[in-house]
């Protein structure tokens, strides 16, 4: 399980907040907390996986925390969620190490995506021993539009159509399951989705039958 530390002043919100973590397979609320001194005794306590930081807190902000956290030696990913919205907080936040920075307010649906990606992230950097560019592109994000190498024949479009696809498919899919999603031809699809098992963004299993050969079947990493 991941463990998630919330931190919120707002009593409801936390547990608003935690009723969302819990609602997500593979995550716990770990501890809750309410102030920054209360914060960073709960993370050398419980020593939670990822930390859900509100900016706006009694006693110092969210990003003094985040800090404090990181000086003090602990791994925990920090993950923004406040109703802060100015250019220099967000700055601010990313320059203390967050992943990522939710405005309030949003929808559960949003927070569940984050905790997935740092989830995902998380276990991609524990199963890498060396890390290849693309690799590497991944865990930061990815690249700006048009920076991207696609290999003669393949467009960026239909690579981004693809990619969705993947997504709204976490169980993994055919190429012909892929094609009709996205009304390509079979053999265009089976492309992009070798490409992306070619390049690490999906992995291939093989499903076999009774007769004939092993269906190929991708799913995204």
């Amino acid at each position: 399980m991941t463990k998630v530390l919330v931190v919120d002043d707002d009593f409801m919100v936390a547990k608003l907040h935690s009723r969302y973590v819990s609602a997500v397979d593979g995550f716990t609320v770990a501890g809750v907390a309410h102030s920054g001194a209360e914060a960073l005794r709960a993370a050398e306590a419980l020593r939670p996986d990822i930390v859900l930081l509100d900016i706006y807190l009694p006693d110092m902000d969210g990003i003094g925390v985040l800090r404090a956290l990181r000086a003090a030696g602990h791994g925990a990913d920090a993950l923004f969620i406040t109703a802060a919205r100015d250019a220099g907080t967000i700055r601010s936040a990313l320059r203390a190490g967050a992943l990522h920075y939710l405005i309030k307010p949003f929808s559960q649906a949003a927070l569940r995506e984050q905790l997935l990606h740092v989830a995902s992230l998380r276990t991609r950097l524990d199963e890498l021993d060396e890390a290849r560019q693309e690799d590497v592109d991944q865990i930061f994000g990815t690249r700006p539009p048009g920076s991207r190498e696609l290999p003669k024949g393949l467009a960026a479009h239909t690579a981004d159509l693809v990619d969705r696809i993947l997504r709204d498919h976490p169980a993994g899919l055919s190429a012909t399951e892929c094609a009709e999603a996205g009304s390509l031809s079979r053999v265009s699809a089976r492309r992009y989705l070798e490409y992306f098992a070619e390049t690490g963004r999906a992995e291939v299993t093989l499903r076999y039958g009774g007769t004939g050969r092993p269906e190929r079947r991708y799913r995204r990493v």
